[in-house]
């Protein structure tokens, strides 16, 4: 946790060894997309920054990424796959209609770098390569606004490539896009997530529950168990769950976020914040236990 200064306000694990980001990487490779020249903004802009749940609005905005810039879902190198929505995902399945790329969670992402290729002059073909001019410049921007140099590069399950920085160094990055120059790259992807969270999540996704019952505050989940956030006044936080299950995420961000003291500021929705602090354990149907965040977080 980082306060609105930068301090550091709580290190809890090895917050300082390289990992990988994986999706909570999303609002730093929109930032330099935007840089190299990609002309995207609001609900489309959030749209490029996200995880998002393969809802017709997310398929429609990212046919019309792919229509602007002139190109087609065959130019997608992310996988086939099915909505992560529930119920568009048992759509799919009564319908008949085999997974695509388009609704592949991260779809919007690689539309968005498609677009920039195009605008930038670059080849579409070779996009996903981590010596790709793009790939580079988002190598160069998550450095920056971390901190600290990218440690080691990967690939991640959509076929991108994946910079690695430590959970501290993804802290600092969401504090730097939200205290960002209004109208510069960071600050623009910033706003247009906090605008529209449902483009970068879904109607149904707590991603959506958290930034509507805080405001100003963004947040950006990403697999294995990584989440990174920032309240509009600097203060931020990031982290791991170290076995990399998702089940805990919310209960974790919930706590952070009161640790700041966030439950009781003005305009904060204190009961939509009870209903994420913990995640129902059922068993045979019924009730058994919660999901709850250690005690230590909660001091």
């Amino acid at each position: 946790m980082l306060a609105a200064d930068g301090a550091v306000l709580l290190s809890v694990g090895p917050a300082a060894a390289p990992m990988y980001p994986r999706s909570s990487n999303k609002p730093f490779q929109a930032a330099a997309m935007l840089r190299c020249g990609l002309d995207l903004d609001g609900e489309l802009l959030a749209l490029a920054a996200a995880s998002h749940s393969g809802e017709d609005f997310h398929v429609a905005g990212v046919r019309k990424i792919l229509a602007d810039a002139g190109l087609t879902e065959d130019d997608l190198q992310c996988p086939a796959d099915r909505p992560l929505d529930d119920r568009e995902y048992r759509a799919m399945l009564a319908s008949g209609e085999l997974a695509d790329r388009v609704h592949m969670n991260c779809s919007g992402k690689h539309a968005a770098m498609l677009a920039t290729c195009v605008a930038a002059d670059w080849p579409t073909a070779s996009y996903t390569d981590p010596e790709h001019p793009l790939q580079q410049q988002v190598r160069v921007e998550l450095a920056e606004l971390a901190g600290e140099r990218v440690t080691a590069v990967g690939v991640d399950g959509c076929g991108a490539p994946l910079f690695a920085v430590s959970v501290t160094g993804l802290a600092r990055a969401f504090r730097a896009l939200v205290l960002a120059a209004p109208g510069s790259p960071e600050r623009t992807v910033a706003d247009a997530m906090r605008a529209h969270p449902e483009w970068t999540s879904g109607t149904a996704r707590p991603e959506r529950a958290l930034m509507a019952a805080v405001p100003g505050l963004l947040v950006k989940s990403g697999a294995e168990g990584v989440e990174g956030f920032a309240l509009a006044d600097g203060r931020a936080g990031a982290f791991k769950i170290e076995d990399g299950a998702a089940r805990g995420r919310v209960p974790v961000t919930v706590a952070l976020l009161r640790r700041f003291g966030v439950g009781t500021e003005t305009g904060v929705d204190s009961a939509a914040l009870d209903s994420l602090a913990t995640s129902p354990v059922t068993g045979g149907g019924r009730i058994v236990g919660e999901i709850r965040a250690a005690p230590r977080l909660l001091a």
